[in-house]
């Protein structure tokens, strides 16, 4: 990735970058098909774990349909770019160009790919359902989890940005 422009607006440290993927509840994903690029806003799970290289790498889990624009795009072109961001203010200035706007937030690339085994799909959904409802106890019935496409994103590279008021 590139490095950033405004360097004194990068997160860096790994508790800022981890309450970022805590607090936004949205991940948007730019992928492309042959009617072009678009982006699907979908909700997450996420781990931090080692990758195949031994690397710590970011995991991010989606569900979806079994069919439809984003699963065939999936399929056919596995490299994805992700944002989330959040803490959304307006910073008012003395005049309009002096205006901004806090936020936090996330961007990166990865490669995305539909997950097989049932033991798989179902780490994914409670990563997913603790992300989203940590106090909810549900349990996954083998029809659900057999009904549903669940993704995971490794995240090969990404940069965290916050702008404060």
């Amino acid at each position: 990735m590139r490095t950033m422009r405004l360097k004194k607006r990068e997160v860096k440290e790994r508790e800022g970058l981890v309450q970022i993927l805590e607090d936004c509840n949205v991940v948007r994903i730019g992928t492309i098909d042959e009617e072009g690029m678009f982006i699907v806003p979908v909700n997450y799970g996420y781990e931090i774990k080692k990758a195949e290289n031994g690397e710590e790498r970011l995991f991010l889990y989606l569900h979806s349909a079994k069919e439809g624009r984003k699963a065939e795009a999936f399929e056919k072109n596995p490299n994805v770019a992700i944002e989330m961001d959040c803490d959304h203010k307006m910073i008012k200035g003395d005049y309009a160009c002096a205006y901004s706007f806090a936020f936090r937030s996330i961007m990166g690339n990865g490669t995305i790919r539909n997950l097989e085994s049932s033991e798989e799909k179902l780490h994914g959904l409670e990563l997913l359902m603790q992300h989203m409802e940590p106090k909810a106890k549900l349990n996954f019935t083998q029809e659900m989890i057999d009904r549903v496409n669940v993704y995971c994103i490794e995240v090969n590279s990404f940069t965290g940005k916050r702008r404060g008021e």
